[in-house]
């Protein structure tokens, strides 16, 4: 077990119940305990000191119980860049890569006109994908859509393919720090392109296309997903 996955494991205990709070408390099987709040401690990764903090951007502190010491799996899991989830439906902290994507369509909130439904526009090849981003505006430019992942998820897998005119330039971007995470061109001729860019710890993605000409961007929302 690598470095990072024993944190991580290390991670889920008592402090992983302060994070998640009395929502999910109230439904939880818990037993009572005496821990203690232990400021005395310092935690480093790769040698340099660490400030453990929640979602909000406050200060957490390890935790001390029975000769053993908890650390926060939400502030570990952003330390370590190792995506964080909580499914209160099954009570279960998904910590890395899910095993089942989820499918961009779920929750794609974009309100380009380029996001359509209409079977016209949502076949490709002879198969329909029932919801895409299509930008067929057949102009030179750029095209682009926002994802947002808000660090639940390790990787982003699209599916994209290039109408028209190759696509010279495409990039995902994480949107907070401008950190390209992924640069490539598209050529019409490869089809659907897979590509997968690794996101843990990302809240918000621009997705960007330079469109030459009469060109095209074919995005199936249906088989491209977060995991």
């Amino acid at each position: 077990m690598n470095l990072k996955k024993k944190l991580a494991v290390t991670a889920i205990g008592a402090a992983m119940v302060l994070s998640m709070g009395t929502g999910v408390l109230a439904g939880a099987n818990l037993q009572e305990i005496k821990a203690y709040l232990n400021g005395s401690i310092t935690v480093k990764y790769n040698g340099s000191p660490v400030q453990l903090q929640d979602e909000q951007g406050a200060v957490v502190l390890p935790i001390t119980y029975d000769g053993n010491t908890y650390l926060p799996v939400r502030s570990i899991a952003k330390t370590l860049n190792v995506a964080v989830n909580y499914d209160g439906a099954t009570n279960t902290v998904l910590l890395g890569e899910q095993n089942e994507g989820v499918a961009l369509a779920k929750n794609f909130s974009n309100s380009s006109s380029y996001h359509t439904k209409d079977p016209d526009l949502t076949t490709y090849k002879g198969k329909d994908y029932k919801d895409v981003y299509f930008d067929n505006a057949k102009s030179s430019r750029g095209s682009s859509f926002m994802l947002y992942p808000k660090g639940k998820y390790q990787k982003l897998v699209l599916q994209v393919a290039a109408t028209g005119n190759d696509i010279e330039r495409f990039f995902v971007q994480d949107s907070k720090t401008d950190t390209k995470l992924k640069t490539t061109t598209i050529a019409v001729d490869e089809g659907l392109k897979t590509i997968e860019v690794d996101i843990a710890g990302v809240e918000e993605i621009f997705v960007h296309a330079d469109i030459e000409g009469d060109g095209g961007m074919f995005v199936p929302l249906t088989t491209s997903y977060f995991k």
